[in-house]
């Protein structure tokens, strides 16, 4: 044991000194971010002694977890290269090819597979590059191989001290859009490189950041040579005493990816100290592995059969017959005494457009003026709340009107086509179905999804480049998306076919640019408030074009959000992070008026059919609300493991590892406070979530 004495692994002369100067450094700047987002949170972090000592205690932890993979290629190269690795060639090959296997052993799990051929690649090259270097290092002196041994490692402090500089910086960033640490969103966002870093380079001085973040890695790595050049001069220990240090540092990953649990940060009711307490990197590690949750494997369930009767119970309203006896079957015939209105309909899903925005909810900002002169022309809906926190969960929601399952959202997974969505049933009826975008449809899977479910797909591809007023790294301006959508309809129309447009807006979103002289918020200013009033306006400007058109008074307007701006606040699911508006305006066939039940987003497709009197087969798990019963309302917020059922004012929630609580929320606040669990809630919490899994994992959602 007296090769593992701390003291020797201390020592400033010690081969192993680096390793222990990059877990000081790692350990450092997490505490520094930590500190700093508590800094920033500000008074939604409720502070007090335990919350303080969880947040640094239990950081410190993760923290030292985190650092446990990072030294581990520092730990490889002290292992491995000494003097005789530049001067036997037996042990530079073996080597070389070792550390090679080891990486790719490490990393090639954690990257896409299509890039699992170039790490190898990579590690090849490697091993070639070590070769050419041992070829050099035979003719020099034994002075130059310590001086080149030194620059290798000055290099490594460098790169490292900055990637870990410039991650804490993106957390900053990512903490001031989310108020999280990196969670699903940041994963969903790796696979859209281009769109994310355009959307960095377009909204912050990448630059100005990057020269600084070097600055300061240089200068961190000068400040720290001297004990580097040290560790290089300290005697070399044997192959087997540098063996029983690396294994005693490599068997630490080891333990931490076995035993460590990301769940072990909530020890406190306020979750921004439980955000806190975890670790940026821990965190993004956590949510790639897990980004699709089987439902029967991570939260409590109900027998099936149980499941399945409390939810036909849920949908038999009065103008609904189930088909079948089949307890597994929730296919209905969907009827109405009134007359079918075979109408038009365009759906707006508006990005980021939280109920707060509007003067309708209190807004004093006078940006929605014309939203908010729409809402008394129209079916106004005050009482709806998002399926969930992304793009995709209110397309989901929107199309699909089924509850959010835990992980990646169904507009992402694979096989997701032919499925049961408002486009197949209007589809059926004769109508032409369209999904337009102003981006490239190819982010966020939307074009392969929409595409796969019938629905014509018209993204900025179709859009004459002459016709473009501005674009940004998100897409087209929402003006020149709606003059497209003009166009289109006008081309429906002379069609013959009813038609129903999905249009998604994209201009409400960071960098927050927009074309200048459309509104008196200046674009240069780049703020949230300014591309909602310009997102606003647009809107504006689609309304009145399509007035003017033969097919407006037989056309149904639905705008709704597709999630608020922000989710984040002092408890897991705060509800005023879920409230959007919707709007129906017709005013040719309805009379203005404010719709104040509690609806949810999955409510609005079939909500849209029961407007018209269409009778259909339905597989929806969201209600027609103009049908529904008073007093059975209820509604679904979500984040991608997170599951809220809101119904009597109460809010239970259904988190890994089969945790389920229950909540009085203050809809004005956000705040929650925990009750005692209500069983009838609960099971049906339980049973809407359960059959939403258990449909799509049985392929029972098809539109056939």
């Amino acid at each position: 044991m007296a090769i593992l004495s701390p003291f020797k692994l201390l020592s400033k002369k010690n081969r192993f000194t680096p390793v222990f100067l990059l877990l000081a450094i790692v350990v450092s700047i997490s505490f520094l971010t930590r500190l700093a987002l508590l800094i920033k949170t500000g008074s939604g972090f409720e502070f007090s002694i335990s919350n303080l000592l969880g947040v640094f205690f239990i950081g410190l932890g993760y923290d030292l977890a985190v650092a446990s993979y990072i030294i581990i290629p520092m730990v490889l190269y002290l292992w491995f290269m000494d003097d005789i690795a530049y001067t036997n060639p037996r042990y530079t090959i073996i080597a070389s090819i070792l550390t090679a296997f080891v990486l790719v052993l490490l990393f090639s799990d954690l990257i896409p597979k299509d890039y699992n051929a170039d790490l190898r690649k990579g590690a090849i090259g490697y091993v070639v590059f070590r070769l050419l270097v041992f070829v050099w290092m035979k003719f020099k002196s034994t002075e130059f191989r310590v001086k080149w041994r030194l620059g290798v490692l000055t290099f490594d402090f460098i790169f490292l001290s900055f990637l870990l500089i410039f991650n804490a910086i993106s957390e900053w960033f990512f903490w001031d859009e989310f108020s999280n640490r990196y969670n699903f969103i940041a994963v969903d966002y790796l696979v859209y490189t281009n769109e994310v870093l355009g959307n960095i380079k377009e909204s912050y001085p990448v630059e100005w950041i990057i020269a600084a973040v070097l600055l300061i890695a240089v200068g961190l790595t000068i400040w720290i040579r001297p004990q580097l050049r040290a560790a290089l001069q300290a005697e070399t220990p044997s192959f087997l005493k540098r063996t029983s240090y690396a294994l005693a540092f490599l068997i630490v990953p080891a333990i931490v990816y076995f035993s460590l649990d990301n769940h072990w940060r909530k020890f406190s009711k306020n979750e921004y100290a439980n955000e806190l307490a975890g670790n940026g990197m821990f965190e993004f590690g956590t949510a790639f592995w897990n980004n699709e949750l089987d439902f029967f494997k991570f939260y409590k369930a109900l027998p099936d059969k149980e499941a399945f009767e409390i939810i036909r119970q849920q949908l038999a309203l009065p103008n609904a017959k189930f088909v079948s006896n089949d307890p597994f079957n929730l296919e209905r015939d969907i009827t109405y005494s009134e007359p079918e209105q075979k109408m038009n309909v365009v759906l707006i899903s508006v990005e980021s457009l939280s109920a707060d925005f509007m003067e309708a909810f209190g807004s004093t900002k006078n940006i929605t003026p014309f939203l908010d002169s729409l809402s008394k022309e129209s079916l106004f809906f005050t009482n709806l709340y998002a399926s969930g926190t992304r793009t995709v969960r209110g397309l989901e929601a929107l199309s699909l009107a089924i509850p959010p399952t835990p992980g990646q959202s169904i507009v992402k997974r694979p096989d997701n086509g032919n499925l049961f969505t408002i486009g197949s049933v209007l589809a059926s009826k004769g109508y032409i179905t369209q999904y337009m975008y102003g981006g490239y449809s190819y982010f966020d899977n939307m074009g392969t999804f929409f595409g796969g479910n019938g629905y014509q797909v018209i993204d900025r591809t179709a859009i004459d480049p002459a016709k473009i007023h501005f674009a940004n790294i998100w897409g087209v301006a929402d003006e020149d998306m709606f003059d497209k959508a003009i166009e289109q309809l006008d081309q429906n129309h002379q069609s013959g076919k009813p038609f129903f447009t999905h249009i998604m807006t994209v201009s409400n979103h960071r960098p927050f640019t927009y074309p200048a002289n459309r509104i008196d918020i200046a674009p240069e200013k780049q703020m949230r408030e300014g591309a909602v009033k310009y997102t606003d306006y647009s809107i504006g400007k689609f309304i009145r074009d399509a007035k003017q058109k033969p097919w407006f008074n037989n056309t149904l307007f639905v705008i709704v959000s597709d999630h608020c701006a922000g989710s984040a606040g002092s408890v897991a699911l705060p509800v005023t992070g879920y409230h959007i508006p919707l709007i129906f305006y017709c005013p040719s066939k309805l009379k203005p008026a404010k719709f104040e039940r509690l609806t949810a987003q999955i409510d609005i497709a079939p909500s849209i059919l029961g407007f018209m009197k269409m009778s259909y087969r339905s597989k929806f798990l969201g209600r027609d609300q103009f049908s529904a019963p008073e007093g059975a309302e209820r509604a679904f917020i979500s984040t991608y493991q997170g599951l809220g059922y809101l119904r009597d004012g109460k809010l239970v929630i259904q988190s890994p590892v089969k945790n389920i609580k229950e909540f009085k929320p203050d809809f004005s606040t956000g705040k929650a406070e925990q009750s005692p669990l209500t069983d009838s809630l609960v099971k049906q919490a339980v049973a809407y979530y359960q059959v939403a899994s258990w449909l799509l994992k049985n392929k029972r959602y098809g539109s056939k």
